[in-house]
């Protein structure tokens, strides 16, 4: 986490909590949902405004951490936003370079731990940061890697991924957040 967002929690412990105005999606990009957007309708059916801006992407990145309830937020200074997930927590990026590198959609590199398909043939890999799904356009080198046998994904519901996992997909208040 940020310095600066370590001292504006010190600063202001006792900012309320922010939900439905941060999402993710499938191919691991930001959304803005405000007012308007939401009551257009759930994500990911309607999504938003996509979040284009490199130096804002870094920082939600630096700042995107789990609470103890398995929900996954951004900490925006004093705020915590809560991010609405249309799959999973992480969206893994991966190289074809030897031993198939795996980095997060935030740039940070995470170490494969055990591969899974779904029941609508998502791979999702569970890494040392958590679980995620590997983006549809890498699934021709995950799928290199299969061939190789490297990787060997055992079939599991979705939904039992994510309760393995303790991942919330759509935060709401009084069911996280108890700081």
């Amino acid at each position: 986490m940020d310095a600066i967002v370590e001292a504006a929690l010190r600063k202001w412990p006792n900012v309320p909590h922010c939900y439905g105005w941060l999402a993710l999606d499938a191919r691991g990009q930001w959304f803005m949902r405000d007012e308007r957007i939401q009551r257009a309708g759930p994500f990911p059916q309607v999504k938003g405004s996509r979040i284009d801006h490199d130096k804002l992407l870094a920082f939600i990145g630096r700042n995107y951490a789990r609470d103890e309830a398995g929900a996954w937020f951004f900490q925006n200074g004093p705020q915590r936003v809560y991010v609405e997930l249309e799959a999973a927590p992480w969206v893994w990026r991966v190289d074809a370079a030897p031993g198939w590198p795996i980095t997060s959609h935030t740039g940070r590199p995470a170490q494969p731990l055990a591969f899974f398909t779904d029941e609508a043939g998502r791979l999702f890999a569970d890494c040392d940061l958590g679980l995620g799904l590997v983006h549809s356009l890498d699934m021709g080198i995950a799928a290199q890697a299969v061939d190789d046998g490297d990787w060997a994904p055992q079939e599991a519901r979705w939904a039992d991924l994510l309760a393995r996992h303790g991942d919330v997909l759509r935060p709401e208040p009084g069911t996280v957040g108890k700081a």
